[in-house]
Parts: structure tokens; sequence; C-alpha cells
């Protein structure tokens, strides 16, 4: 049954490219059929099911397996079979290192005559005739044709050939335990059966070395992607964050600029894997490090599944994705998605394993903010996502306090200030539909209550953070009042801070 799961992945792909899903780090690769002996017959390191249906949107519990399966890079943590079958790959890669043909035998190019065999052969062919004659006139008659030929070619063989030095993302092979942490990500990536695996690094150091990885990476290919795909922000358990732009694309311009023709289709395929490299190689390999990336890929006003020219890019990303870049993504989250995806994901989900189900996450526009908020925290989200994350007086240094207003109902947050100072606070509601205002309350029993912001109604459309500060001339407390007048409950988000009055 789990064969015949994998064999249906390529399709679940297919399903995918055809919705206009683009861009996406797929790192559950198609298994390769090959002739396992009895060593690699051993029984595939299985993911629990879920006791519960799979749901749109998983359980913040649920986040625990992202620890498990994309940052659980720690040699003591895994089991006797998974360190077997690491020194297993290690040995592979370290035969086919000394014989130098680790990215050659993948090249499937026909095998060179080894170096010293070919100067022997060459010594041998070009020794002299006189010296031949010279040698069998001695008087000992000890020495042959045969012995001077031996005696060439073994002093050519003394000298050994240096161990084939290999890297992949900045990394080593077998130098630390960067490289195992690098490598188990394809020992996972095919279940833990060795030589698939090692099929599959093979290949993949072919392709770089074909596709000219270390010289993309230096390449200037432009701006123009930078509101489409870019790196903002950690996840709660330190992820990088890539957020997936697709509604840029309704621009015409910029649809044309990327997918008009196959060439710009090319340069668009390369700037998407110089960005994918450049970001991996930020990602910390070293045992118990944050190897893996969380996508977000919004879907809002993205383009259709008629767009073909999208589709065959996405096409050639995602097969490149799926082959050479495994094990790099913890969590795939799909926010703002339309109807028509969700009702698509229904109907593929059967088909997917509860490998690749536990890291994908699926939320229309009314729960997208909420999702986002399950797994990174609101001042590492972008303000047009939700969250705090903006220019201004504030950081990601500055966290943010998440407080649950009940339906139908007051919320009242109280700063106290003791001395003369700049008050500087932000506040957030999801979803809005409340109202909102700020005042002052001096501690002086004979002071005035000082009015900051009237309470005034935020509609659901009026999505935004208010920022505001104040300068406080004798201790009181700020006051920040939230009234809920809907039948649901509201989640505010604020932060505040002082800075001393310079007058």
């Amino acid at each position: 049954m789990a064969e015949e799961v994998e064999k249906k992945m390529p399709q679940e792909q297919v399903e995918e490219e055809k919705a206009g899903v683009i861009l996406v780090v797929s790192d559950v690769p198609e298994a390769e059929e090959e002739n396992n002996q009895e060593k690699d017959e051993k029984e595939p390191l299985l993911v629990p099911e879920a006791e519960n249906g799979q749901e749109s949107v998983k359980k913040a519990e649920d986040y625990r397996s992202l620890q498990d399966e994309g940052n659980g890079t720690k040699i003591a943590d895994l089991s006797e079979n998974e360190k077997k079958g690491l020194q297993e790959l290690k040995q592979l890669i370290q035969e086919a290192l000394d014989k130098h043909e680790l990215i050659a035998s993948a090249s499937g190019k026909e095998e060179k005559m080894p170096v010293a065999k070919e100067v022997a052969e060459k010594e041998k062919d070009s020794i002299p005739v006189q010296t031949t004659a010279k040698t069998l006139m001695e008087d000992d008659g000890a020495k042959t044709v045969e012995a001077i030929e031996e005696t060439i070619i073994a002093c050519v063989q003394e000298k050994p050939q240096e161990t084939e030095q290999v890297f992949i993302w900045g990394v080593k092979l077998l130098e630390d335990e960067k490289s195992d942490v690098i490598l188990l990500k394809f020992l996972r990536a095919r279940d833990f059966k060795v030589k698939d695996a090692f099929t599959m690094l093979k290949n993949t150091l072919k392709w770089r070395k074909e596709f000219g990885i270390d010289e993309l990476i230096e390449q200037d290919l432009g701006n123009e992607l930078e509101k489409v795909v870019f790196m903002h922000g950690y996840s709660k358990e330190g992820n990088p964050v890539c957020y997936n732009v697709y509604g840029e694309f309704q621009n015409k311009d910029l649809y044309e600029k990327m997918f008009s023709d196959e060439e710009k289709r090319q340069k668009f395929l390369r700037w998407r894997i110089q960005f994918l490299e450049k970001s991996i190689r930020k990602l910390d390999f070293s045992p118990g490090g944050i190897s893996t990336i969380v996508q977000i890929n919004d879907l809002k006003n993205s383009p259709g599944p008629n767009r073909w020219e999208l589709r065959q890019a996405t096409n050639q990303a995602l097969q490149l994705f799926q082959d050479n870049y495994p094990e790099f993504v913890a969590k795939q989250i799909f926010i703002n998605v339309p109807w028509w995806y969700l009702a698509l994901n229904k109907m593929i989900s059967p088909f997917l394993t509860q490998r690749t189900k536990s890291k994908f996450v699926v939320a229309g526009p009314s729960r997208s903010t909420e999702t986002l908020l399950k797994y990174i925290s609101a001042e590492q989200i972008p303000a047009q996502y939700g969250g705090l994350s903006k220019e201004g007086d504030f950081g990601v240094a500055d966290g943010v306090t998440e407080i649950i207003v009940k339906p139908s109902a007051k919320h009242i947050v109280e700063f106290p200030v003791s001395e003369a100072c700049v008050a500087s606070w932000e506040t957030r509601v999801v979803g809005w539909e409340v109202s909102h205002g700020a005042e002052f309350v001096p501690s002086a029993e004979n002071g005035y209550t000082i009015i900051i912001q009237k309470m005034k109604r935020i509609g659901a459309n009026e999505e935004q953070v208010i920022s505001s500060s104040y300068k406080v001339s004798e201790p009181g407390k700020l006051v920040i009042t939230i009234n809920n007048p809907t039948s649901r409950k509201k989640k505010l988000l604020y932060r505040f801070k002082t800075k001393l009055s310079v007058n």
C-alpha cells in the first residue's frame, strides 16, 4: 500500500501545478525504482497516522512534528537503524570519493583510464631500444625487459591519488557533523533506503554541476521579483520564513516579462533557484540547528489555472525542487486560498501520505491571519498579513501580547507610567469589527483624564495597525479600551514601551 501511495505523488504535484501553485519547494520526492538487495529491503520508517481526520488548518500542537522531521538533526536522537543507514551511506560516499567517482559516475559518462595506468603505458612504450639491448648484455643477466617495465609501473603507481573533495550548500561532504545533517535529508527523502539516497545524492551533484550552481550564486539577475518571493522573520521554532505572493503576477507587464517566451521562463527559473540557494546557505547545518524553511504561499488574487505559461514554469521548478532539495521545508502554509483550491485540496487529500499531510496547512481568507499566528509570532508577521512587523518605533525585539476579547464584551488594557516619558504603543484586532479608544488617567486624585483617541469603530475592511504615542508629564496610566459588540471572540494584539523625555 505504501508503494501505491508513493506512486501517486507525481499526480498530486500535477494537480497542484494546474491549480497555479508555484515556487513551492517540494521535499517529498518520488521514490526511484531500483532492484534492492536484501540489505536495502529493511522496513522503512513509518510516520504514525493521525488519530483524527485531516483538517484544513492543523492544531498548534501538531507543530511538534516540525521539530521531529525538519529540525531533528542530532545524531544522538536517531534510532539504531537510522544510525546504521547513515554509516552505510557515508561508506558508499567515501568509496566513491576515493575513486573520484561521486560526480563522474552520476553523469553516466564513460570512466577514463586511471592516471597511474595511463602514464605507465606511455612510459612502457617509450623505453629506448638501446636501453633494452644494453640490459640484456649485462654480465649477471639479472635484469630483463619485464623487470624494467614492472619497475617503471611500480614507481608511477606509488604516488597515490588525493581523495576527491565535494561541497554542497557550502558544506564539505564527510568533513564533520554538518555533512551528516545534509546526508540525513537525502536518507529521509528516501525513507532511509541507503542505495536510493546515494543515487539521489549523486544525481543532485550532477545536476548542480551541469546547471552551474556555484556560478549562478554570483550572478546579478535583477530585482523584479523581490515582491513576489521574499524572506521575512522567523517561525516560533526558529525557521526562516519565505513568502510567495502569487497575486503579484496579476500585473500584466510583470507576467509578460517573466513568462512570455522560453528564454524568459528559464531566466525566471534561474532567479528562483538562485534565491533558494542563497536562503539555504544561511541555514544552520550544525546538529540541532535550524536547517529547514517555512513556506507561506499567498494565493490572494493569484492567476487561475488557465495560464499555461505559468504552469510550464511551475512544472520545471517543482521537478527540480523535488529532485534536488530534499527535506528543506518544515511547513507549507497556504493562505487566502480561493474556494476552487479548497475543493481541489479535499479531492487530492486522500491520495497524500501522512508525512506529506503533516507539512501542509490550508486556510481561506477569513482564517489566514489566525493560521499564521499559530506558527509565527505577531512581531515576525508582516503587517499586510495581520502581524505587527513594519517600519517604525517597534522592532522584532519588542514582543507582542495576545489577548482574547470575548463576544459582546469590553476589554481594557492598562500601562502604568511612573515618570515623565514618551509612551508608544501598537494595537491590532484580528478581523476588527470592534471599537477602539485610548486615554491617560493621572495618579493624582484631582487630575483630569485626557482622551488621546476617541472610541471609534473599525470595520473588517479597515484592517490596520494603530500606532500611537503620548508625551507623559506626570505619573499615571495609559488605558486602551476594546469593545467587541459581535457574537464572535476576537484576538487583540498589542505592545507598549516608553522612552525617557529629554526636556
